[in-house]
């Protein structure tokens, strides 16, 4: 019998954590805090509950999350095949139906035989054992202080925020219209709703976010403003200059607004975030705005004057470690030889790294426990590029990166053509990691391996 391995928290990545480790003759003891504790930012007590957004990216397969998702597939993710069973149209995105998606995950680890799920606050690290800890970016306040007494190093923090999500049938289709960027994806009417503006129309808009008073920080908050990049409050980006939005989460480009014939100055996304399509999401419109002034700024956009929200923009903070101060490119602690680390405290950004680094830190805590080499991806691979930066990183510069392009190795070849470069990218990761998997001696993915020659 195997000894038991405990995994912390049933997000993205303990989830997917847990199940690679039963699948491989592991008794898991999965502890998620919801619901005896809420996070303040999660809505239910299901693992692997998505809260920031419903998309888990570019499902292209030359885009950076296009090339990890297909290596997740590779190494058989669970999460990867829950998604795509929960998948919703998005164009060149996979994104999912948010419930539908979680209660598959939960469905599949309360089944598992291997899987004990307890619903407690774990509140110190059980160092005597071997444990994964993939708490997320709200760790609660009494782990956070046990993990900084072990890493005696500063926690570095970033603000995150959540976008809001739109009633479908209060939306006014005679100002808004469905349409994909450049024509993509299968639906030829459109898997986006997108309301344009004209220049007068985005002019009052801007000026209305910059005037718009946000929710207050607390203390602790306000000693360090450091927003993620990637997802800045709308206000935030309006304060920097009066034509950022445009260039940034309302650009228009690749569509033309069927009432003018002609491209909007500006244009707001909506993607559906269930299956049924009685929800959309206000892509890219994370924000801060204090909810009764919030309803009445996005009711300036055109087709939204009577939207019905069923959720509104908030903001939270978000914690990670030093990552390459205190962590290997195999997501062990340093130091702690049966410690290890998954998901987005790591520093790793995007749902598919959250849950690459959970099947990661999996696969290398079951080598470690039955005595096998520990396996570092291959760093032109997408996941082998991920975990190398945010391990390898200067320590004092560090900050949290998401997948993409300009982490992987130069091809040894220069290509000037854009899109043949990305092919390039691509097809060398697949092939690397192909490599390195059927050299890999791990039954799961040897098996998976070989489902996939047959399918094709």
């Amino acid at each position: 019998m195997s000894q038991v391995v405990t995994v912390i928290g049933g997000g993205l990545a303990g989830s997917e954590a847990a199940w690679q480790l039963a699948q491989r003759g592991h008794q898991v003891r999965l502890f998620e805090m919801r619901p005896v504790k809420s996070t303040g930012a999660h809505v239910s007590d299901r693992l692997a509950e998505l809260v920031c957004s419903n998309s888990l990216g570019s499902k292209l397969p030359d885009r950076a999350t296009g090339i990890l998702q297909n290596e997740m597939r590779m190494l058989g993710s669970l999460l990867m095949r829950c998604a795509q069973e929960a998948a919703v149209p998005a164009g060149g995105a996979l994104a999912v139906d948010r419930e539908r998606f979680a209660h598959s995950v939960t469905e599949t680890l309360d089944a598992h035989p291997g899987i004990e799920i307890r619903r407690e606050e774990v509140t110190a690290l059980p160092l005597d054992q071997a444990v994964i800890v993939a708490t997320g970016p709200l760790t609660s306040p009494a782990l956070s202080v046990a993990i900084g007494q072990l890493t005696g190093e500063d926690y570095l923090y970033f603000y995150d925020a959540i976008s809001p999500i739109v009633q479908a049938a209060s939306i006014d289709m005679s100002r808004a219209f469905q349409a994909n960027r450049y024509g993509r994806g299968e639906d030829s009417s459109g898997d986006y709703i997108n309301c344009p503006m004209d220049k007068p129309a985005y002019d009052r808009f801007v000026e209305a976010l910059k005037d718009a008073e946000t929710i207050e920080l607390r203390d602790f908050e306000r000693e360090d403003p450091n927003f993620f990049e990637g997802c800045v409050p709308i206000e935030q980006l309006a304060r920097r200059g009066h034509d950022t939005l445009a260039f940034g989460p309302m650009r228009p480009v690749g569509l033309t607004d069927p009432h003018t014939g002609r491209r909007p100055h500006a244009v707001v996304q909506m993607r559906q975030d269930d299956i049924a399509g009685d929800l959309y999401n206000v892509v890219g419109f994370q924000t801060n705005i204090r909810w009764k002034r919030q309803r009445e700024i996005l009711r300036l956009i055109p087709g939204l004057e009577a939207a019905e929200f069923l959720r509104m923009g908030q903001m939270h903070r978000n914690t990670f470690l030093n990552a390459p101060a205190l962590l290997a490119p195999t997501m062990r602690f340093r130091g702690q030889e049966r410690l290890y680390f998954a998901g987005q405290i790591t520093g790793v950004e995007g749902y598919v790294g959250n849950i690459a680094t959970g099947l990661l830190a999996a696969l290398n805590l079951s080598r470690q426990l039955r005595g096998q080499a520990a396996w570092i991806p291959p760093a032109d691979t997408m996941l082998g590029a991920l975990s190398h930066y945010v391990t390898h990183s200067e320590p004092k510069r560090f900050q949290p990166m998401k997948a993409n392009l300009g982490i992987l190795p130069p091809l040894p070849v220069k290509i000037k053509n854009k899109a043949e470069r990305k092919r390039a990218y691509a097809e060398r990761a697949t092939a690397s990691m192909l490599d390195s998997l059927q050299a890999l001696n791990d039954a799961l993915i040897n098996c998976r391996l070989a489902a996939a020659r047959a399918e094709n």
